[in-house]
């Protein structure tokens, strides 16, 4: 039962990555640090739905 999630920047909001997730075994929202190609710099990207 995985769900595609996607990611969003926290400091330019801009949705940049996407992938999958076990809605049943981990029910917090993901954020990792990812490089964001507009800012130009790793920043943490924090997961939608």
């Amino acid at each position: 039962m995985r769900e595609i999630i996607d990611f969003e920047c926290t400091t330019c909001k801009r949705r940049n990555y996407t992938g999958t997730k076990n809605k049943k075994k981990s029910t917090a929202k993901l954020e990792l640090k990812k490089y964001c190609r507009h800012c130009r710099k790793h920043t943490g990207h924090r997961e939608l739905k």
